[in-house]
């Protein structure tokens, strides 16, 4: 018997004698078949992971000191114990060195301790909404990664059942990744146990691990995230396929608006209205956060400054259209407190490219 070259399926050769022909061909048969099925033939959405390849970062492209349950790359999740620091940044690849031929990837996560303190572990993982996925089934999780220096990368996952539900599963004997300075690729299988019997409560999820590291300056680069059914690692694929299906799933759970937006509707007392379209159907009803705060804002056809200390924002849905209030409480040029006095009247606000107006449905 040879072996093919890809997934090592069992093929006839010249030394088969005729007798066992029939057999060699139905077990080469069921191998293709099996294989097959875990591809899930090439389609898009056999991977589990979102944003896989690390190419959208709403957020920002660095994040200092990093905190504890904090985001960075869209949907990826940092945390760590006691009192040391990270950096997690967005890293360029130079063309043609992403670490799969063919697949040009732009961007990789690196993880980089910048104090050691009493840190006794680092990770990075995503939140899989609803911990029925993959219940009961074999999965394979793999990614890609190097580090500044050769250092074990433990590797486990839990079955969270949310607030209101079952004890956490985990899975602590999956093994762990050894690290080289070299981009290598690696994967893990396990056996999800059957969901049958559990309570499911509120933010229900699947969660896998990737350990980094905790010494100071030790830096781990990751890319190419993937968690799929069955026993082997498939060739990587982002869930949808595309960049503008991967955002649309990533802005589903958070949204940014861009740093400038305006509005044309005139002020009305001492507050203006901003409304502001969510792109998808979020997750739940966001929660909402801003820096809108003593910030310079420039009107239009009027050159003065309107300078607003508070933005209120109300909503009561998972899409359609957020309201944003913006509360003056000090004036300049001929713009009176509680008054709709403009000279001239502008027909625009416009907020200046600085400001956050952020939106999370995070589990």
């Amino acid at each position: 018997m040879a072996l093919s070259p890809n997934y090592g399926w069992a093929e006839p050769d010249n030394s088969s004698l005729v007798k066992n022909g029939a057999q060699d061909i139905r077990a080469l048969g069921d191998a293709i078949d099996t294989s097959l099925w875990n591809v899930g033939f090439g389609q898009a959405g056999k991977n589990k992971i979102i944003n896989g390849d690390m190419n959208i970062w709403q957020r920002g492209i660095s994040f200092a000191s990093a905190a504890n349950g904090s985001y960075s790359a869209d949907r990826f999740k940092y945390a760590f114990d006691g009192s040391g620091t990270a950096t997690i940044s967005q890293q360029a690849f130079t063309a043609g060195a992403a670490p799969v031929a063919g697949y040009e990837s732009q961007y990789f996560l690196r993880h980089l301790v910048t104090s050691a303190g009493s840190t006794t572990f680092t990770q990075i993982f995503q939140p899989i909404e609803d911990v029925r996925t993959f219940a009961g089934q074999t999965v394979t999780f793999s990614f890609w990664a190097k580090a500044d220096s050769a250092r074990s990368s433990f590797i486990y996952a839990e079955q969270n059942f949310g607030s209101g539900g079952s004890a956490t599963v985990q899975y602590l004997s999956m093994g762990s990744a050894s690290l080289t300075t070299s981009w290598q690729r690696f994967s893990f299988t396990v056996a999800l146990s059957s969901i049958s019997g559990k309570t499911i409560g509120t933010n229900s999820q699947l969660n896998f691990y990737i350990r980094c590291g905790t010494a100071l300056n030790a830096s781990t680069d990751i890319w190419g995230v993937q968690l799929e059914y069955g026993s082997k690692a498939t060739p990587f694929e982002t869930a949808t396929g595309t960049f503008g299906g991967e955002l649309a799933l990533c802005q589903r759970y958070y949204y940014r608006v861009p740093g400038e937006f305006e509005t044309t509707v005139a002020p009305s007392g001492s507050s203006i209205c901003v409304l502001i379209p969510l792109p998808v159907t979020m997750r739940i009803v966001p929660s909402a956060s801003t820096n809108v705060s003593n910030a310079s804002y420039s009107t239009s056809p009027s050159t003065n400054q309107w300078g607003l200390v508070q933005a209120q924002i109300s909503w009561s849905t998972k899409s359609g259209t957020v309201t944003v209030t913006l509360v003056s409480t000090q004036t300049t040029g001929t713009l009176q407190l509680g008054a709709a006095t403009f000279s001239p009247v502008p027909n625009s606000i416009k907020i200046v490219p600085d400001r956050i107006l952020e939106f999370s449905a995070e589990l």
